[in-house]
């Protein structure tokens, strides 16, 4: 169910991935379209739209068409921001509400604009007995992940509130999985988290990951 949102002209970025909400998005900008719009949303405290692309590149490049992407995307708001050199700024995002777009708007300057509608919160559904394996096999490949690395974004130590959250241990099995993009979208589309677990459910169990 969508309904509007009260954020208008809300400012897009493509790209070939996609973000999931409560996930966690490290970007390097550095193009001149969208440094001045990261920095206004960083000053405001205002999110911007993650959408993945269909066609195109995620720098532009001199003749190439416009860049595709899809309706649906995930509001990004920006945890942390540096300016390391002049043209450069690196951004710790995280994702929040999913929107779907209802116009797109492509400005002068070459950035991206969207009117949207918001996409309801997904419910939280506890995970049965029959898809508790993919809980704790993410608990799993999330230790080792901190072991690994302690300071990256995804080496995260979730709760048990969390674990038991269909939607939230789909989320971060589809961001850890090497899917194709299409299929990462269209689950992050799924308004039921239960059957977005249970597709997960069953790539995790064709490639041995949960057994």
């Amino acid at each position: 169910m969508t309904q509007p949102l009260t954020l208008s002209s809300l400012p897009l970025f493509p790209l070939g991935s996609v973000l999931f909400p409560g996930g966690v998005l490290a970007l390097r900008v550095f193009e001149v379209r969208y440094l001045d719009m990261v920095r206004k949303c960083h000053q405001t405290g205002a999110p911007f739209g993650v959408v993945s692309l269909t066609q195109g590149h995620e720098v532009r490049q001199a003749g190439a068409p416009d860049e595709r992407f899809h309706d649906i995307g995930t509001l990004a708001v920006i945890e942390h921001l540096d300016n390391p050199q002049p043209g450069l700024i690196t951004l710790l995002c995280r994702g929040s509400q999913r929107f779907r777009i209802s116009e797109r708007h492509h400005l002068p300057h070459g950035l991206w604009t969207a009117d949207v509608d918001h996409i309801d919160h997904d419910l939280t559904v506890p995970v049965p007995e029959d898809l508790q394996k993919a809980a704790t096999a993410l608990a799993q490949v999330l230790h080792t992940l901190r072991q690994r690395d302690p300071d990256t974004p995804n080496a995260i130590t979730p709760t048990a509130g969390q674990l038991n959250d269909c939607g939230w241990v789909a989320n971060r099995w589809c961001e850890l999985l090497p899917v194709p993009l299409e299929l990462k979208q269209r689950l992050m589309e799924l308004e039921n988290p239960l059957v977005r677990l249970e597709l997960v459910g069953d790539v995790l169990e064709r490639t041995g990951i949960a057994q």
